[in-house]
């Protein structure tokens, strides 16, 4: 049970729910996503456009994941043939294209998961609420759904997410909320300057006298890389939105040389 919770939620952010098993974290996760009324007190503001993966995900639906996920889509309000071209993508993305026709309650546990998270990221949600959305996905899902939840941000969408996992999206975070008792506690994300994981090397250079935009994705560190150019190191979860954000900026910067950064001695396998 939550009480007395007071909370505002600004776009382009990434928010961590942390706190004890019981606590409240998935309640107020489906508070925020609209799943549940509060009994007391209200909810106000406009409802953003809203996607929520839960920590089940009810897979004896009488759908196949693609049929699951146009159906999703078409209460988003995509047309039909958008929202099974985006099923086809996502699907493809969580390397989970070969079950579009399989029955929901025929897919294995991480397969269903998968598609759990499709129908979240396919309506690009402007908030997107993920309840252990990473649990029961492989390696290269896990990293996939990374790379989404980096995108969405970047695109301006608020993300807010419970995962047990205490390095998901580590040095991304812009809030920590924790579950004490009944109530609601701010913390300051760790920020140790280093994303865990692999990270990527991306030279760049501008116009004369441009600066760099403001507010890039994965907030790289920027050093000099010689003959005016900047090499910009991004965790690699960011990477591609780091590219689409200098890409489309105006005006735009030209993309020298990408690679992947050496690992860091000290950062544990």
């Amino acid at each position: 049970m939550l009480r007395g919770v007071d909370l505002g939620l600004p776009a382009r952010s990434l928010v961590r729910v942390e706190g004890a098993n019981g606590t409240g974290k998935s309640t107020l996760l489906r508070l925020l996503a609209g799943i549940d009324a509060p009994t007391e007190g209200r909810i106000t503001g406009c409802r953003p456009r809203t996607a929520y993966v839960p920590e089940r995900f009810p897979a004896a639906l009488p759908f196949t994941a693609a049929g699951y996920l146009v159906h999703l889509g078409r209460i988003h309000g995509l047309r039909r043939s958008e929202a099974a071209g985006r099923a086809e993508e996502w699907l493809t993305r969580f390397g989970a294209a070969e079950h579009a026709r399989t029955p929901l309650a025929e897919l294995s546990k991480g397969t269903s998961q998968k598609v759990a998270v499709a129908q979240a990221l396919l309506a690009e949600p402007e908030l997107l609420v993920l309840d252990e959305a990473w649990t029961g996905l492989d390696a290269a899902a896990r990293d996939e759904l990374d790379r989404a939840v980096a995108d969405r941000a970047a695109a301006g969408s608020t993300v807010v997410f419970v995962d047990h996992d205490v390095r998901r999206l580590a040095g991304a975070v812009d809030t920590v909320l924790r579950v004490e008792g009944t109530g609601l506690a701010e913390a300051s994300p760790a920020r140790t300057g280093r994303e865990p994981g692999p990270r990527v090397r991306i030279e760049v250079t501008g116009p004369p006298g441009a600066p760099l935009p403001a507010g890039l994705p994965g907030d790289p560190e920027r050093t000099a890389a010689g003959d005016g150019a900047l090499r910009l190191t991004v965790a690699s979860a960011h990477s591609d939105a780091l590219l689409a954000a200098l890409l489309s900026a105006r005006p735009p910067w030209h993309i020298r040389h990408l690679s992947t950064a050496p690992r860091n001695p000290d950062e544990v396998a």
